[in-house]
């Protein structure tokens, strides 16, 4: 006979395989309905690995980062200066020494990239350790603005972001001569740009999963939750929250910056426009609404917040058509997706899939009595219910002097 274990880990086997047949044929199902929603699906991936990414800072360490798209921002334009003619195209030098562009390969900036936000992480981990609650809000919303007006500047005296009009013609990943920009034949099926960048989205995410639920295990992840709970308390334990919150500043950035790298590479244009306070806002409300601090949560709070934008679009425009164009459709379909979130915070206060409470009663230990009497005073014992008194040996033996 199997044992209990053994059953449980052919259970989960086979989760694990009907969960990556799904995955697989997903985007060629979604296909049929038009390359557009596998786009949709993408972008979704995207926003996944960004609140993964925020989860740690936010949801283990606690720390309210309102500046997170600030690191999306830095990855996207390191692909952007390496793999692009902007760099060729403003200086002489560059071009002599590239004569065919620059086009560093994925596998160099991609970690380049990670590495990138990750400083900026720590660089703005650093000034901002004392602070907490909204005084830390209000520091990270500020550089994520910093960083937006300096990408959205730098295009004088010297232009290197190109400034408001963006960097266009980045290029697309290319893997062992597979690019995943074009179309190709695979089985009797059709992969396009969509469907392979989706493949690869999905194998990032679920490296991310794989770290962040390492991480929550952790001896790291279980600090990050103890500082969350109390800094103080979590200090006089011995804990170094100094160092354990830049970890946490640096680990989230490294996500958010290659998301942009990806980002940037699946759109081949972007500009200061895309890394918004609005997209900081929205990632913070994926966590929340779906469970900070829960990793099925977290996605299922990703995925909803960042398709729902995009099938409203198909509820917006009937409406505006039934009001004769009075109402934009646009500014209609943010109304709806602000009163979707309004009802899922009213319906759900704790997300959609918050975390399992911690320290709940065993069943055998909700039916003992409670110390306390019914109106929650102590109850008073006469005397003689009082436990008798624990009765001391006499101690034997002569007494051996300390102070010798």
């Amino acid at each position: 006979m199997k044992t209990f274990a053994e059953a449980s880990r052919g259970q989960k086997l086979v989760v694990f395989l009907l969960a990556a047949a799904a995955l697989f044929v997903l985007p060629f199902i979604v296909q049929m309905a038009g390359n557009a929603w596998v786009r949709i699906i993408d972008i979704a991936l995207l926003y996944v690995l960004l609140a993964l990414g925020l989860n740690i800072v936010v949801g283990y360490a606690g720390l309210l980062d309102l500046g997170y798209v600030a690191f999306y921002a830095v990855g996207a334009y390191m692909l952007g200066l390496l793999a692009s003619p902007q760099l060729t195209d403003t200086f002489v030098s560059f071009k002599d020494a590239f004569e065919n562009g620059l086009h560093t390969p994925w596998w160099v900036v991609i970690p380049l990239g990670a590495l990138v936000a990750g400083g900026a992480g720590v660089l703005l981990g650093a000034p901002t350790l004392k602070l907490r609650g909204d005084y830390l809000a209000i520091v990270t919303l500020g550089f994520g603005e910093i960083v937006r007006v300096f990408m959205n500047n730098l295009d004088a005296p010297v232009n290197i972001t190109n400034g408001p009009k963006g960097i266009t013609g980045i290029d697309e990943i290319s893997m062992f001569g597979f690019s995943l920009g074009k179309t190709h034949h695979f089985f009797g099926l059709e992969w396009p740009k969509v469907t392979n960048y989706y493949f690869l989205f999905v194998l990032l995410v679920i490296f991310a999963v794989v770290i962040c639920y390492r991480l929550e295990r952790s001896r790291i992840g279980r600090a990050w939750m103890a500082i969350r709970e109390d800094e103080v308390a979590a200090k006089a334990m011995g804990i170094n929250t100094r160092n354990l919150k830049l970890l946490a500043f640096g680990m989230g950035a490294t996500f958010g910056g290659v998301s942009g790298v990806m980002f940037a590479s699946f759109q081949g244009f972007i500009s200061p426009e895309s890394f918004s306070l609005q997209e900081s806002v929205i990632v913070v409300a994926m966590v929340v609404l779906g469970g900070i601090g829960h990793l099925p949560g977290v996605i299922v709070g990703a995925l909803l917040l960042a398709a729902l934008p995009e099938v409203l679009r198909y509820v917006a425009g009937p409406l505006q058509q039934m009001t004769d164009g009075r109402l934009d459709a646009s500014i209609l379909r943010q109304l709806l997706i602000a009163l979707a979130m309004i009802g899922i915070m009213l319906s759900r206060p704790r997300g959609l899939w918050p975390s399992p409470e911690h320290g709940r009663l065993r069943a055998a230990g909700a039916e003992t009595p409670p110390p306390h009497g019914p109106g929650g005073e102590l109850p008073v014992r006469l005397p003689h219910e009082l436990p008798p008194a624990k009765q001391i040996p006499p101690t034997t033996g002569h007494i051996v002097p300390t102070d010798r």
